[in-house]
């Protein structure tokens, strides 16, 4: 059975650890119609279009 020489601290332990959970910023992309930013696989929401199809109907305020 495996056993360790001597004692991980804390600190080296968390060292170890603290680069797997880091969370990712969302990529933004252009909007293809107005040029608008917006996340990617997505409706505009400026628009209303998701690639070259009018999906929704957006009323201006």
């Amino acid at each position: 059975m495996a056993v360790p020489k001597s004692k991980v601290s804390k600190a080296r332990r968390d060292k170890r650890r603290n680069s797997h959970w880091k969370l990712a910023a969302p990529t933004l992309v252009a909007c293809e119609k107005c040029g608008e930013s917006k996340l990617a696989h997505r409706v505009c929401r400026s628009c209303g279009t998701y690639g070259k199809k009018q999906v929704l109907k957006v009323v201006s305020e």
